[in-house]
């Protein structure tokens, strides 16, 4: 089979000029358009103290200049280690576009406000979920956990939900961004935006594959 020289030239977007942020939004864009499932899932990599390494998934909320952000409970593992720690890695993989960005950086924790904003944005089951579960810790039996539920669920069942003080967002500046596209015969495209600080331009370079 030939290598189609014109499908190798296809840049698709990806110029050393180009803005990473508006980049990312136009390939999730595209993602959920054709992802079955999550197009905003992302594996969350973190680290703690001592250096162990961790990783899971969780959802992107928002993307834009200021950062990547996602909402948890900060009294759970990746809470913890986020707080001892405060940098971590992203990976979003779009296996129906064949695509992958991966992003790196330090963590800001958000204000109140937006953490207000979202929580209030979420549906009434999951909030009440959120003062239910103890994140990460023990449980003896499922019937304990539904036994929170239902007692939150009475608790808050005819009001607001307020936001629990332990359920927050964290904001991933990325110092590190990187655009990987596959491409016939294992000649992937990977384009890379740096920057040492947050408010300095990116600089780029293109990786061997």
């Amino acid at each position: 089979m030939a290598i189609d020289v014109r499908e190798l030239l296809d840049d698709g977007g990806m110029t050393p000029d180009a803005d990473p942020i508006a980049l990312f939004r136009d390939w999730l864009a595209e993602a959920e358009m054709s992802e079955p499932n999550d197009a905003n899932a992302m594996a969350l990599a973190t680290a703690d103290a001592s250096g162990q390494p961790n990783v899971r998934m969780v959802l992107l909320k928002g993307a834009d200049r200021n950062g990547f952000v996602f909402y948890s409970n900060a009294q759970s593992i990746k809470g913890g280690e986020l707080a001892a720690n405060p940098r971590a890695a992203v990976n979003f993989h779009w296996k129906s576009l064949r695509k992958a960005v991966r992003v790196q950086g330090n963590i800001r924790e958000v204000t109140a406000l937006e953490a207000d904003t979202y929580f209030a944005s979420r549906p009434k089951d999951s909030q009440i979920g959120a003062w239910a579960s103890d994140q990460s810790r023990p449980m003896e039996g499922r019937f304990v956990f539904e036994k929170r539920i239902a007692e939150f669920a009475l608790k808050f069942g005819f009001g607001t939900v307020p936001r629990p003080p332990h359920w927050t967002g964290w904001r991933l500046e990325p110092s590190r961004i990187e655009f990987w596209r596959d491409r016939p015969f294992r000649l992937h495209d990977r384009l890379v935006f740096s920057r040492a600080r947050a408010d300095a331009a990116w600089t780029t370079e293109r990786l061997f594959p």
